[in-house]
This record gives structure tokens, C-alpha cells and sequence, in this order.
């Protein structure tokens, strides 16, 4: 069943920041959009077009640099049109040079106020989303760690202690 998008709409009805946004991901096949902290709350980066181009969940980061998750993101779409999958819910050591990376499911509760352009282009919620997380320097991931401003700067965007990983 064909995935109809955002690039199958008339140009016309589209805004210059929409246009833009069609034009990038038909160029080059994604698109990552970064919102920067505020009232609180962390930065964060997301992509969109990885679903509709590898059927492969959409990606969101917290706590990265725009530039490094741009990067990471490009990374991870390079070895997906190689045809790699790269595991949910397991250590990960092919998406970060010198750490290990855990790609857990988002919870659609989230996607709202998380995956504004991703929502845009697919026209509703009918796409994944997985959290790119990574540990601290002492190789502890937000569940295991015991340092709130570490937790704090990757919120828990699954449907719930971090997938049954929390420890209570």
C-alpha cells in the first residue's frame, strides 16, 4: 500500500518553510529538524523520510548538538540504504564511533509534542518513531543511572520506564 505524503502535495498549496522542507526530503531522501531547549526542557533532533524511504521508524534524539545528531542521523541513513537494520530494544555498536547506542519504540502520546514536521508530512500518526538514546561517559544508560540531570537531559519518550528497563 503506497504511503501518501507531503510530497504528493500540490506545490502551490504549499508555504515557503513547507516547500522547503518537501524539497530537502526529495533530494535527499530525509530531513532532520532540531528544536532547541526552552522553558526547561531539552533539545532535541528528529528525522522524517526515513520511514517512507526504508520503512525503517522515524528517529528522535535528546541531548546532542544539532550538528552531531544531523550526523549521526546521516549516518544511520547511509547504512540503512546499505541494508542494515539495526536492532530495537538491544545494545547498538554501529550508530556512535566510541559508545554504545539503545533504539527503544516512542509512544504515539508523544508524537504530538515531539514530531511537529514528521506529522505535517505524513498527514496523520500512522508512522513509527524510536529514541536514540546513549549512555554517560561511565557507559550507564538514563535508566540505570543515578544522576537526575543526566535522566533529565534524555526524557522517557517510550510508553513507560523506559520499556520495562527502569529499575524501581
Amino acid at each position: 500500500m503506497p504511503i501518501f505524503t507531503a510530497l504528493d502535495t500540490d506545490p502551490a498549496l504549499l508555504d515557503a518553510h513547507e516547500r522547503n522542507f518537501v524539497a530537502n526530503i526529495r533530494e535527499h531522501g530525509w530531513f532532520t529538524t532540531h528544536v532547541g531547549a526552552e522553558q526547561g526542557k531539552p533539545a532535541f533532533s528528529y528525522t522524517t523520510g526515513f520511514w517512507l524511504r526504508f520503512e525503517f521508524p522515524e528517529l528522535i534524539v535528546f541531548g546532542l548538538q544539532s550538528r552531531v545528531a544531523h550526523d549521526t542521523y546521516w549516518h544511520m541513513y547511509q547504512e540503512l540504504q546499505a541494508g542494515k537494520r539495526f536492532g530495537i530494544g538491544i545494545r547498538e555498536g554501529d550508530i556512535f564511533q566510541n559508545l554504545p547506542a539503545v533504539l527503544l519504540p516512542v509512544a504515539p502520546q508523544y508524537y504530538r509534542e515531539h514530531l511537529g514536521w514528521s506529522r505535517w508530512f505524513y498527514g496523520n500518526d500512522d508512522f513509527l518513531c524510536l529514541q536514540l538514546i546513549f549512555p554517560e561517559i561511565s557507559a550507564q544508560f538514563p535508566w540505570e543511572s543515578s544522576s537526575e540531570g543526566f535522566r533529565a537531559v534524555q526524557p522517557d519518550l517510550t510508553a513507560g520506564g523506559w520499556s520495562g528497563r527502569l529499575r524501581h
